[in-house]
């Protein structure tokens, strides 16, 4: 469960980026939130993962208040959340395999453990012929599919993806989404936000609509984005 309880959220110039914001999603669900760009999408993301805290109201997780994480539980908290960003933020040194990898020896996995379950997540995104290679070897959709495998490998709890299709033609796109609401259905929440109206309306999901730091409406399943 994720809840937000009247959140305000101020930047350092004094812009209000989240304005008394409350929003719950339940475990499980595939939660799509649009709207145009500065509308507070990638804050509120920001604020699961603990980069940001709000100014006012709580952000909970699993029943745990943010607010009362120390340094140290931090990071306990991100691996429970996979992100997947526009950009993929890959390694441009190092091939599909060793992408995935790095994200396991960062956290202290043995090799045994990173040989089994690095190619499990990649044949889950349909990568298993692509392990060797690199970044620039990947077309923009395999790029992505590489970046979802990375955010999938300490098996999150939450996927969070921030605009992960905003650099992607039609093809890709679909195929990016498609794999989602795969990741979706084996019972990881995700969360999706997103500009592009055609991407939400084939989720068919739950559709949260922000504009100027708030939610305007919350549409349930089968909401059509319709701004």
């Amino acid at each position: 469960m994720i809840e937000l309880k009247n959140v305000s959220t101020i930047y350092d110039d004094g812009l209000m980026a989240l304005e008394g914001v409350n929003l719950k999603i339940k475990h499980g669900e595939f939660v799509s939130l649009v709207g145009p760009s500065g509308a507070g999408k990638s804050t509120l993301l920001r604020l699961l993962t603990k980069e940001i805290s709000p100014q006012e109201g709580e952000v909970i997780l699993d029943g745990v208040d943010l607010a009362t994480l120390s340094n140290s539980e931090i990071p306990v908290l991100r691996r429970k959340i996979g992100t997947v960003y526009q950009d993929f933020k890959l390694l441009a040194n190092k091939n599909a395999f060793e992408n995935v990898a790095f994200a396991l020896e960062v956290c202290g996995a043995d090799e045994d453990e990173i040989n089994t379950d690095a190619p499990k997540v990649l044949n889950i995104v349909g990568l298993s012929d692509k392990v060797n290679n690199f970044p620039h070897q990947l077309s923009g959709g395999e790029k992505q599919r590489l970046a979802i495998a990375r955010a999938l490998i300490h098996r999150p709890k939450i996927i969070l993806a921030d605009e992960p299709t905003g650099n992607l033609d039609p093809v890709n796109a679909h195929d990016v989404v498609e794999l989602l609401t795969k990741i979706n259905k084996l019972g990881t929440t995700v969360i999706l936000a997103t500009h592009n109206r055609e991407v939400v309306n084939i989720i068919g999901k739950r559709v949260v609509t922000m504009e100027k730091g708030k939610i305007m409406r919350d549409q349930g399943e089968n909401g059509k984005y319709i701004i």
